[in-house]
């Protein structure tokens, strides 16, 4: 069984230009097809006039008084009044404008995932609308919204160009982003390319930083021998001098070998004293054992003091 075909229920396009027959007028302003004007006829010999040319009389200008009409092939005048038009729409843009809403407390993730749509409709060459909206107390505090839209505005800086300022209004706080000129000119189509953009334009400034250090030694080390040079081929031999010139300061150091005996001799005189107090010490022991200043131990640790308790106990 055959499919019935859909109806279609639009109304047809009705032509509101009047042409030959359709125009009940008793005079008209004639022009002829080269564009020149003929004057003022009755609409009859007018007609007749684009007849004889094989032409059809097209009125063009039905406000006028008498009405203006023109000897002219009317299937191609209607074919490029459908080319401008067609034209006309092809240079028109139809601007799209998308709103996201932002809270003065709005979480980290939260502002990610809204920061993520914001991008997504800049890339399709939207408009965006963020606002902030305040509750409570929180209009008196119009410095958060004003921080966060400024944030968004900054992170974005390579897909989109702030339109309009942060304003407050009432209760609420809007901004307009426009996509950037990389975005309508199709330089930037995804987020990836976003994101590698924006990792380069961060990675410039840390790549200039060595190439600006670099540079640094190799003026210190090239300034010796311009120097050398701007003095002449004569200098060159002071500059040898110099080193040899050295010497008697490396000889200062062997020169200097008495004083460094010096420290020497403090250390025999201290070996010496520390000889002469190891037979004291020895002397003070045995003094200590003949006098039997056995209580003398007692201060040295607790052993002493914690073995005369025992002593009483083994003699009970």
């Amino acid at each position: 069984m055959p499919v019935p075909r859909r109806l279609d229920r639009r109304p047809p396009e009705q032509d509101l230009t009047r042409i030959n027959e359709r125009i009940n007028v008793p005079e008209v302003r004639l022009i002829d097809e080269q564009g020149q004007q003929v004057g003022v006829l009755k609409t009859a010999e007018a007609l007749r006039f684009a007849r004889e040319r094989d032409l059809d009389l097209v009125e063009v200008a039905p406000q006028a008084r008498p009405p203006v009409c023109r000897v002219l092939d009317y299937s191609k005048y209607k074919y490029e009044q459908a080319q401008k038009q067609k034209q006309a729409r092809k240079h028109q843009q139809q601007i799209t404008v998308r709103e996201i809403k932002f809270r003065p407390k709005i979480a980290q993730h939260d502002y990610d995932t809204k920061k993520g749509h914001v991008s997504r409709f800049l890339l399709s060459k939207y408009k965006v609308k963020v606002t902030i909206m305040f509750r409570g107390r929180e209009v008196s505090h119009p410095e958060r919204g004003v921080a966060i839209l400024d944030r968004l505005a900054e992170e974005l800086t390579d897909v989109a160009v702030v339109e309009q300022s942060p304003t407050l209004d009432g209760r609420n706080m809007a901004m307009m982003l426009a996509p950037s000129k990389a975005v309508l000119n199709g330089q930037i189509t995804s987020a990836a390319q976003a994101a590698a953009a924006r990792a380069q334009d961060g990675a410039a400034p840390a790549s200039e930083a060595p190439a600006d250090g670099a540079p640094a030694p190799e003026p210190t080390v090239d300034a010796q021998p311009a120097a050398a040079s701007d003095d002449g081929a004569p200098v060159e031999a002071p500059t040898a001098e110099a080193p040899s010139g050295e010497q008697p300061a490396a000889e200062a150091p062997s020169g200097e070998q008495p004083a460094a005996e010096a420290p020497s001799g403090d250390g025999d005189e201290s070996e010496a004293t520390a000889d002469d107090e190891k037979p004291a010490k020895a002397d003070g022991a045995n003094a200590a054992k003949s006098g039997g200043e056995k209580p003398a131990k007692a201060p040295r640790g607790k052993s002493a003091g914690t073995s005369g308790p025992k002593t009483p106990t083994a003699a009970a």
